[in-house]
């Protein structure tokens, strides 16, 4: 009978507590505007201008400054006078990781991709800048430096467009510093292709390596 009673008591304590838990709302916090985060201040970013780039900048300006303007909505400037690209949030900015593709997307100009290729920076999130130098793969100095970089461009650029139409990249080899944009995946395979150059490998056979590599990531997607 105790146990019958104690039971009882024990289901009517839950009920109870079940519907106070029920009768309390949990609050409800809306999501931050771009504008509102960091206590409501405009965030920058400041993108600087090599000299050998100022004259391309200066051509390519409005190519540059409509879709960071008008279709991303950030504020963008050149400050002739600290020679480099300032962004900042604006208050209709709608996303607050639009700040860092449009700095991305200046700093990828300034490291001599074409706009169009850059501009792609802007409207897909898997994409990336990677940069390396040769040094970092092969310590190679005057003549065997030069035939590196031969290597590397191939006659009239064709080893350099093979590797980058079938990575689905884009290329600069500027000096001995090379840059790659592409998704995380493709960046890899070009590089790794790039750095079988520098050691010495000749093209035909990174082009043979490449065949194969192309072949498998078509059957993964």
């Amino acid at each position: 009978m105790e146990v019958d009673r104690a039971a009882s008591s024990g289901a009517a304590g839950e009920s109870s507590s079940a519907a106070g838990a029920m009768g309390v709302e949990k609050p409800r916090f809306e999501a931050l505007a771009p504008s509102e985060m960091s206590g409501g201040r405009p965030q920058f970013r400041k993108v600087p201008v090599p000299q050998h780039r100022f004259a391309p900048l200066k051509k390519a300006w409005m190519e540059i400054y409509t879709p960071v303007y008008e279709h991303m909505r950030v504020d963008i400037r050149m400050n002739l006078k600290a020679r480099r690209v300032e962004l900042k949030t604006r208050q209709d900015t709608p996303d607050v990781s639009n700040l860092q593709k449009c700095a991305d997307f200046v700093h990828a100009f300034m490291l001599g991709f074409d706009i169009a290729d850059a501009v792609a920076l802007l409207r897909l999130d898997d994409l990336y800048v990677d940069s390396f130098e040769i040094k970092d793969v092969k310590t190679l100095r005057g003549e065997h430096l030069s035939r590196a970089i031969g290597r590397l461009s191939g006659k009239g650029g064709k080893t350099k467009y093979a590797i980058e139409n079938s990575t689905r990249t884009r290329i600069v080899i500027a000096d001995t510093k090379i840059h790659i944009l592409g998704s995380f995946v493709n960046i890899k395979v070009a590089r790794d292709s790039l750095c079988s150059l520098i050691l010495g490998s000749p093209a035909g056979k990174v082009y043979s390596k490449l065949r194969a590599v192309s072949a498998r990531l078509a059957e993964r997607y």
